[in-house]
């Protein structure tokens, strides 16, 4: 069964999410702050980490930062009610999912599941160099592939490049002009709807809904950005 870190400084938190976990089948470690939790994700075999934001000694936003830097493992941020900065900031950071107390621990169980399922489904923690993942993309540059929720997706170059583009900066807005100037390498020019129209496209393929798309977003009077899918807004 996968093993868990739940990292709190809040000790009624960390056994209530123990318990509930617990009876789920899932092995347990236990945190009070951020590097307590890297030195438990550097040396045990971990698959997900459950990690509250504010912390002493390091708190989770800077734990995240430095846990990207060697581990794919899922990451469920753990906010306070309203605290949408600490959302959009843990997300940016490379968080998978986050979760507000109070919460219910049906809705923890699900999240836990979910992520739990994605990451298996995308290969484990061994993360290829080369390899970018937003949400349920799976981008291997080396290779030139996409793959969606594990299903391999045909790209044109011009798709591929506005896909790499994004994934490889989630979150930030591009303007049309950029994206145009970065894919195509060339100026662009007033009036263009070629960005568009291939962003049109490439929703058609990796989009379950292209009409309501969980992944490319037009920011309006901006541009377009890359979202984490499964429902999470920044």
């Amino acid at each position: 069964m996968s093993a868990i870190v739940i990292c709190d400084d809040e000790r009624d938190i960390v056994s209530a999410l123990k318990i509930y976990l617990t009876s789920e089948g899932y092995d347990i470690f236990t945190a009070s702050n951020g590097k307590e939790a890297l030195e438990i994700v550097r040396n045990e075999d971990v698959s997900l980490v459950l990690l509250d934001v504010m912390m002493p000694v390091m708190d989770g936003i800077s734990a995240l930062a430095e846990l990207r830097t060697f581990s794919n493992i899922p990451v469920i941020m753990l906010t306070a009610k309203g605290e949408d900065s600490d959302k959009v900031i843990g997300l940016s950071v490379g968080a998978d999912d986050y979760i507000t107390k109070p919460f219910s621990p049906i809705e923890l169980i699900a999240r836990v599941k979910s992520q739990l399922r994605r990451y298996e489904r995308l290969g484990g923690q061994v993360q290829k160099k080369g390899v970018l993942r937003v949400g349920g993309i799976e981008m291997d540059d080396d290779q030139k592939s996409v793959c969606v929720d594990g299903e391999p997706v045909r790209l044109t170059p011009i798709e591929y490049g506005i896909l790499h583009l994004l994934m490889s900066n989630p979150g930030r807005v591009f303007p049309s002009a950029q994206i145009y100037e970065q894919v195509w390498q060339e100026e662009a020019f007033s009036g263009d709807g070629a960005v568009a129209v291939h962003v049109r496209h490439l929703r058609e393929k990796i989009e379950i809904d292209p009409a309501h798309p969980r992944y490319i977003k037009v920011v309006w009077g901006q541009g377009y950005k890359i979202d984490r899918g499964d429902g999470i807004r920044d």
